[in-house]
């Protein structure tokens, strides 16, 4: 038995029935507001030789038996050049298009018709020891996709490498209001019968787009976008993206750019969220659209606040929102000269240049812990997350940085921390050098969290 059948017979009784009440209780929300709507999913060619790709089609199954309408736009990229390189046919790849010469055709034919027909025989598993158990999930695809060639682009000819032209969303629609699958290869046919070879990231906008997706989920190798740069949000606004594609000081890889300018592109052309989502990270996929927290990268026009990194000239507004807190006694008071030396361990919060939001994440790396400190909201934008999604950006850089708890003090929100996964402790289980400037006349409540 291998190690993967292994996991799928392992009795249920194995797993802590509290974990799986919490989980479904967690994920019953995003369930409710998923059920019916219509979900635009890049599969990579590259995923379908990915140690977890059986798994990535049970959760996409899954998706599909919550309630989701869901469009499978997958690539083969990887395929066509194993087939035409082992053929001994050049297909120079230019600006991530595939220059497609007539001699090409029929290994893209082949590559794109063998990956369409594994992907839908993994969708039709039925067997009693899979997650698949008594699914019955129908697949559907067809001449949805007109396309047109890309022509002559500086000099070159791309011969049968196209561009999409139109999808046929009405077709879609119907199939999907039927309950089926709908899969779109990275291939499209001309009103002459021709057949060109796409680039399925621009298919899978195009679908997204004229099916007025509510997601576009992009899936990738390695880890997620905002874990391979430190300074990156979990969250990006539109022009946020854009400045990433732009700068000239952030490497990214060709189709990581790709796939950014994919989801830049349908939300700027009315899609409401994209995702960029790690297809080797197991489970990536349905944490991403069930948790709280997520797993991926958001691109979403309607992010109205930047969370960041404070900055020296920040320090104003964060001494704005944090002193009537410490006129309170909510907050410890903390001085102009102690905030500046700590600012650039500040995360905040930004809508239209005023600082909304703040919390301080103060390393004691020695001990392989992290203080959340100062964390403070404005009275106008309280009940909104707010905090919690400042504790969950503290809590990914926490993680990047090799920390395994996090610690805090406090006096009046206790329920709220405990809410979010902290558990009551004492002085002396905090590091020594916060232990020995711990204030028993304040008599803060201590809490931890295990990363």
């Amino acid at each position: 038995m291998t190690d993967h059948e292994a996991q799928h017979n392992a009795s249920p009784d194995a797993a802590a029935p509290g974990a799986l009440v919490r989980a479904l209780r967690t994920g019953a929300p995003y369930i409710h507001a998923h059920r019916g709507r219509t979900f635009v999913i890049h599969l990579p060619g590259e995923a379908t030789a990915a140690d977890t790709f059986t798994d990535l089609i049970y959760d996409i199954a899954l998706l599909h038996s919550l309630g989701v309408r869901l469009v499978l736009a997958f690539g083969a990229r990887p395929q066509i050049s194993a087939l035409l390189d082992a053929a001994g046919i050049d297909t120079p790849i230019i600006n991530g298009v595939r220059v497609t010469p007539a001699a090409a055709l029929p290994g893209v034919k082949q590559a794109v018709g063998s990956l369409q027909m594994d992907i839908e025989a993994r969708l039709s598993t039925g067997l009693a020891r899979t997650p698949m158990a008594g699914a019955r999930i129908h697949t559907v695809s067809g001449n949805l996709i007109t396309a047109r060639p890309t022509g002559v682009v500086n000099g070159v000819d791309h011969a049968y490498a196209g561009e999409v032209r139109r999808i046929d969303s009405r077709a879609i629609h119907a199939h999907l209001d039927q309950g089926h699958i709908v899969l779109l290869p990275c291939t499209g046919y001309s009103p002459s019968g021709e057949i060109f070879n796409l680039f399925a990231e621009e298919v899978a906008t195009a679908a997204a787009t004229a099916l007025n997706a509510d997601k576009l989920v992009l899936l990738h190798p390695g880890r997620t976008l905002h874990d391979r740069f430190a300074n990156m949000p979990a969250e990006l606004r539109l022009d946020a993206a854009q400045r990433l594609l732009d700068a000239d000081d952030v490497e990214l890889k060709k189709f990581d750019r790709a796939r950014l300018h994919a989801a830049l592109s349908a939300c700027k052309r009315g899609v409401s969220r994209a995702h960029l989502v790690s297809f080797d990270t197991d489970g990536a996929l349905l944490h991403e659209l069930y948790s709280r927290d997520g797993s991926g990268t958001l691109i979403a026009g309607d992010i109205y606040d930047t969370l960041r990194l404070a900055t020296p000239e920040d320090i104003s507004g964060v001494l704005t929102l944090i002193e009537p807190l410490e006129a309170a006694g909510l907050l410890v008071p903390r001085s102009r000269e102690q905030l500046e030396l700590d600012i650039d361990n500040y995360l905040i919060m930004v809508r239209d240049d005023m600082v909304t939001a703040c919390c301080a994440l103060l390393p004691y790396a020695d001990e392989g812990a992290g203080e959340l400190a100062c964390v403070a909201v404005h009275p106008d934008y309280r009940k909104q997350s707010r905090a919690a999604r400042l504790l969950m950006e503290a809590e990914r850089r926490a993680r990047t940085a090799g920390l395994t708890q996090l610690f805090v003090l406090t006096t009046r929100a206790p329920h709220w921390f405990v809410e979010h996964g902290f558990v009551a402790a004492e002085p002396s289980q905090l590091p020594v050098a916060k232990r020995r400037a711990y204030n028993y006349q304040r008599n803060s409540t201590v809490f931890i969290k295990q990363l």
